[in-house]
């Protein structure tokens, strides 16, 4: 088996070396396989006492993106954050405690808000330490690795083994107040933004970012906030309170009456009245339907407190962040340009959304549904209007450092009813109502926050960390981390860092047509932001833009083979910070409009100034590090002559399609521009999963098996008799349970199981439709949302549904010995996903990933991608599988991999005998999803030493341009 230092990270001599070693997978100790909850195993170390650390060359420098040095320990079997001696407390060093986690539905976003924070203020000037608290508000000190885990029930389970636990939140508060100078909440919703953790670290007097307890409670319950906003001269939204189990149906037909809404089919908005991320949140009819989502609320234990609000039709949303400014206690409120939320609906599913509100789904994955404008599309004096609104009510509530403020603009032509015609809001284009109070705004990489930072001049890094600044300034012990001589210096995106230092240009391309082109956003945008961490890079996005318009399958081959109709987009760093695609085409697009891109230059202009007039009072800030840049279109034969003109290496995040069937790799290779991942005819064969089925085949005596597929034309589909299809297939592949998926297409979409003769029918008739996704549950086996290609496949495969078996995950005790892992390992077979590293010939297998489903039986899109929802247990737990038939399962894959010719890197989705180590194969992905949630980063963080997402990435770039060396 090739080990990691022998295929990756040769570093010309310039380059930061860091050096890699692998220790293999170890034992764990005895004790814990001996105790009575055989399947809360974690990986344990070498001994009783084990430091993991980074060492990095004296000469690395990093900016924007900081490589988290990890230092944790591990004593008698317990991880624990390693204790700063006094010299590194007295150094000028600021100790940062990042707490993420909570007792809310919204935990997985703040594991990802967590990552990002970390992703980005961690350096030499600014150690942080990581902090989670479970749903029982239990407090934990977890290692920054497992940050990166792609949800809490990754890891919450194993908490016991994982992490060092505090007898009690007073416990955890005298161990903060010891160990960081401020502490970084990062919860979202309760304990986080009802002034919880607020209230536990004013009783310690430990600084914290935010704002203080008593204003939290004020402004996080939205009824209570409502009356208040109401007392402050706000227009609001007319609500009703149901409180507990005292619903009073009387006094909700009074309101319903007063309001002129019809008892039977009013329209309102049911939510939790402290909750957010619209959790809970529904659209209701009528008092009696009203009453049973509200006490379904209650019931759900989302919430003892729901509001019920009129449903605005014919409003606008928006959302405004705001970053104060000021001084000590001194508050200096400056609203960024907001944000404008489009909800968009295409195809019938969509339309039959009526009801269609900015939900928990809609937020977090990235979809077609909604668009985002900043500024928004309103009369200049609207926008200025939001912004003075946010900058009162920030005030006006007694905020601190940050906020996030959501509300809605209702043109002049819908007609609201407001007692007083002077209340603030009212203007002559119509009225502003202000809705909810963000205290801890969501800090996923593309959130609002960055997109209006980034839009007015701050990087990631420096938005974190100027908001950290403002927040030390309330505190006086505090003041001399703020003094220049403890600040690094920085230096502009665009600059170069020194003209005698040459930067070693790197293209990142995404996008495409393919249904994967939004994960293929989120890969890249991953990909560039990590790489930026270091110096000696300069790193440019760039969007592969789509065709004009969908047609069909055929088209679109077509198009592709014809290469010079294509277009490749150099974006700017604002510009990447969106949600889709067609976003950021859209962006680059509205950039060439000569109004819209005057008025968005003016308003940027406007709001930085007025930044520049507050922050020029702090010797720590040192200014902006964003340029106002312009998008810059070619074709793609310019954009390749451009890579070898200036050397470029181009790491390649484009998911299907182009840029993993072999054609973007056949045109790189002829130019000799190098570039990441597997080369164009291995790419070519993993792409037909027929033609991967066919490679492998002859490996059945060696442990690696493949699945009888039967291929099928979606006109043949459409021509038959569903009947006679079903009974072709079931018959041919001699099974009663079938797996389809199409044939040239990835990452969960169009996949499905198909349990009777009524399933095909409903899926061929999605293809028929062009349905866009097929709802939950529509089948008879229950699944999550099925997203669908668009266009639909030409050719769709059609297999025999292998079954495993099921792993729960539970992170509460339903007695003594249910805590954990559930697996009753009947068919002996479970799915694994595995990413293999290194030079063709010599592949490494990482860690494989248990995949643990939460919906159905096959991974949903979000599942796999989208931060804060999937399970993925890396390495597989001893109690499922031993650790000889891991490291056969791990030869066999390498062996998958040499085979195929794979190199660079990629990720193999398999079945696997626990106990023999043989595998099944599913499919190869060449360009697999590069997320800041993919179990790739879990896989490479579960090597000795971890390899963190930053070198992760670095070591597939080394990898591409050591081949043409």
């Amino acid at each position: 088996m090739a080990s990691l230092s022998r295929v990756s990270l040769v570093h010309n001599s310039n380059i930061p070396l860091h050096r890699w070693r692998r220790t293999g997978i170890v034992e764990p100790p005895r004790a814990l396989l001996a105790a009575q909850k055989p399947l809360c195993y974690w990986p344990q170390f070498l001994s009783s006492k084990v430091v993991i650390s980074f060492e990095v060359s004296s000469n690395a420098r990093y900016f924007g993106s900081w490589v988290p040095r990890a230092t944790v320990e591990v004593v008698d079997d317990h991880i624990v954050v390693e204790e700063e001696d006094k010299a590194k407390e007295k150094s000028g060093i600021l100790r940062v405690g990042v707490i993420c986690g909570g007792p809310s539905a919204e935990r997985g976003i703040s594991l990802n808000s967590a990552r990002s924070v970390l992703d980005h203020i961690q350096g030499d000037d600014l150690h942080v330490s990581c902090y989670y608290v479970d749903s029982n508000l239990n407090a934990y000190a977890i290692s920054s690795a497992q940050v990166y885990s792609n949800t809490p029930s990754d890891f919450d389970f194993k908490l016991e083994s994982l992490a060092q636990g505090f007898q009690s939140l007073a416990d955890f508060a005298k161990h903060l107040s010891s160990s960081v100078d401020i502490v970084f909440p990062v919860i979202h919703g309760r304990f986080g933004e009802d002034g919880g953790i607020q209230e536990l670290l004013e009783k310690h007097n430990i600084p914290f970012v935010g704002t203080r307890s008593n204003e939290c409670r004020k402004a996080f319950d939205k009824f209570d906030a409502s009356l208040e906003l109401n007392r402050k001269g706000f227009v609001t939204v007319p609500s009703f309170l149901v409180k507990g189990s005292q619903s009073d149906k009387s006094d909700l037909s009074a309101w319903f009456a007063r309001n002129q809404l019809d008892p039977n089919l009013g329209k309102v908005v049911v939510k939790p009245a402290r909750a957010g991320s619209s959790i809970g949140v529904t659209v209701a009819y009528g008092i009696a339907d009203s009453l049973k989502k509200a006490n379904d609320i209650i019931s759900e234990g989302i919430d003892d407190r729901v509001l019920v609000e009129i449903f605005l039709e014919g409003g606008r949303e928006f959302t405004a962040i705001v970053l104060d400014v000021g001084s000590g206690f001194d508050c200096h409120p400056i609203v960024f340009l907001p944000t404008e939320v489009e909800l968009q609906f295409q195809g019938s599913i969509d339309v039959q959304e009526k009801d269609a509100i900015f939900n928990y789904r809609r937020k977090y994955l990235p979809t077609q549904q909604v668009a985002y404008h900043t500024p928004p599309r309103f009369p200049v004096d609207v926008i200025e209007n939001i912004r003075e609104g946010a900058s009162l009510l920030f005030r006006g509530f007694g905020l601190h450092d940050f906020a996030r403020i959501d509300g809605w603009f209702f043109p002049s032509s819908v007609t609201m009813t407001t007692p007083d015609e002077t209340k603030f809001g009212r203007t002559e284009f119509g009225t502003i109502v202000f809705t909810d109070i963000n205290l801890i705004s969501g800090m996923e990489q593309t959130s609002f926050l960055f997109q209006q930072a980034s839009k007015v001049g701050f990087s990631h890094s420096n938005i974190l960390r100027t908001i950290i600044r403002r927040a030390c300034s309330r505190f006086p012990h505090l003041a001399s981390y703020n003094s220049t001589s403890h600040l690094l210096p920085r230096r502009s995106k665009s600059s170069q860092l020194n003209e005698s230092f040459p930067r070693r240009k790197v293209f990142v391309i995404f996008g495409g047509e393919t249904s994967e082109r939004q994960v293929s956003l989120m890969s890249g945008t991953n990909v560039w932001l990590n790489l930026q961490a270091f110096d000696d890079l300069d790193v440019t996005p760039c969007l592969l833009a789509p065709h004009n318009g969908y047609s069909t399958s055929k088209d679109r081959v077509k198009k592709e083979n014809n290469m010079s109709s294509r277009s490749v987009w150099s974006l700017p760093y604002s510009l990447v910070l969106r949600h889709t695609t067609e976003e950021v085409l859209a962006a680059c697009i509205e950039a060439d409009e000569p109004d819209r891109a005057v008025l968005t230059s003016s308003l940027r202009n406007r709001v930085m100034d007025e930044l520049r007039e507050g922050l020029k009072k702090h010797d720590w800030f040192t200014g902006f590090d964003i340029d106002d840049e312009i998008p810059l279109i070619l074709s793609v034969d310019q954009w390749i002559k451009l890579a070898k003109e200036v050397q470029a290496t181009v790491f390649i995040a484009v998911h299907g399609g182009i840029g993993e069937d072999g054609t973007l790799q056949f045109l790189l290779e002829a130019e000799g521009v190098p570039y990441t991942g597997p080369g164009a005819m291995a790419s070519s064969i993993c792409m037909d999963k027929v033609a991967t089925s066919l490679a492998l085949k002859h490996l059945g005596n060696m442990g690696v098996h493949t699945i009888n597929k039967e291929l099928w034309r979606k006109e043949d589909l459409l021509n038959k008799s569903v009947p006679e299809i079903w009974q072709d297939l079931t018959t041919k592949l001699l099974c009663e349970t079938l797996c389809v998926k199409p044939a040239r297409d990835g990452c969960s979409t169009g996949v499905a199981r198909l349990c009777c003769l009524d399933d095909l029918a409903v899926y061929v008739e999605a293809l028929e439709e062009c349905l866009l996704r097929i709802p939950s549950n529509t089948l008879s086996k229950a699944h999550g949302m099925i997203e669908m290609p668009n266009p639909p496949p030409e050719l769709l495969i059609f297999e025999p549904f292998i079954e495993t078996d099921e792993i729960i995950v539970s992170s509460k005790s339903v007695n003594e010995t249910a805590r954990g892992l559930m697996w009753e390992g009947r068919s002996r077979w479970v799915e694994i996903t595995v990413g293999v590293i290194g030079k063709r010939g010599s592949m490494h297998s990482l860690s494989p990933s248990l995949t643990v489903k939460e919906s159905g039986d096959i991974l949903s899109l979000e599942e796999k991608f989208q931060g804060g929802t999937g399970i993925n247990l890396t390495p597989p737990p001893v109690s499922i599988m031993s650790n000889e038939a891991l490291t056969r399962c791990k030869q066999n894959i390498e062996l998958i991999a040499n085979t195929l010719q794979l190199e660079g890197f990629s990720r193999i989705d398999a079945f696997v005998n626990v106990d023999s180590g043989e595998v099944l194969i599913i499919e190869v992905n060449t360009v697999p999803g590069m997320t800041p949630s993919t179990v790739l980063i879990h896989q490479a963080l579960a090597e000795q030493p971890p390899m963190y997402p930053h070198r992760f990435f670095r070591a597939l770039l080394d990898l591409a341009s050591d081949r043409c060396t």
